[in-house]
């Protein structure tokens, strides 16, 4: 049986030691109204790392989770600490075995100051956009 993954790793600024210790509050929060939907996202990890400093919080998959989840910790973050300018992150999402269109990624920009989608593309969908085009032509 081939399995599917949504995998990424990625970082967000949140200004000040001080803010990346309440982040932990909204991630537990957030992971706890996660578990109570039916069935819940697959969840993500969040940690500090000596090698990335000491207010930036490292966003990294399991093994799978869920880009939307991620996606509502950035923007409760940024609304939590008045972040502001442009955050993206990419993912890919792969399967175990190979299979046709089994392997595909993408990007997602948002706008922190409003929590606003600026853009967003999938490969998958590139890819399909692309071919249809010129099956038109």
């Amino acid at each position: 049986m081939t399995d599917f993954f949504t995998r990424f790793s990625c970082l967000l600024d949140v200004g000040t030691p001080a803010n990346a210790v309440r982040a932990f509050d909204i991630y537990t929060a957030l992971m706890a109204e996660n578990a109570s939907e039916d069935p819940p996202a697959e969840p993500f990890l969040l940690s500090l790392t000596p090698e990335h400093g000491p207010a930036r919080l490292w966003l990294r998959d399991p093994g799978s989770a869920d880009q939307q989840l991620l996606i509502t910790f950035v923007t409760r973050c940024a609304e939590a600490f008045g972040l502001t300018g442009r955050w993206g992150f990419q993912w890919a999402n792969i399967a175990s075995d190979p299979v046709v269109n089994g392997f595909y990624g993408g990007a997602h920009v948002l706008d922190l100051s409003t929590g606003a989608t600026l853009e967003w593309m999938s490969t998958g969908c590139w890819l399909t956009d692309r071919l249809a085009q010129e099956d038109a032509r």
